[in-house]
């Protein structure tokens, strides 16, 4: 498959650049950087958000632990009143 605009005017046998122009080819080259560059950040982001929810999930389930531990402490307390 051809793409439109690229490897106009080149010469046969002109393989160096695989037969795209050079200023088609230039082109994508730096658009395919600026995008990779916009998804490398775009992943660095959701990965530190990630760690930092696992970090807040970890800090919840040990206040939900002791919060527990606590009910049952109650519970128990609870239990030997008399009524």
């Amino acid at each position: 498959m051809r793409r439109a605009g690229l490897g106009e005017g080149v010469p046969p046998g002109n393989y160096g650049n695989y037969g795209y122009a050079n200023s088609g080819y230039s082109a994508c080259e730096e658009e395919n950087e600026r995008l990779t560059e916009s998804l490398r950040s775009k992943v660095t982001a959701i990965k530190s958000l990630s760690i930092e929810i696992g970090h807040e999930v970890k800090t919840q389930n040990k206040l939900l632990a002791e919060m527990d531990s606590q009910f049952d402490s109650t519970t128990g307390f609870l239990g030997l009143c008399p009524t």
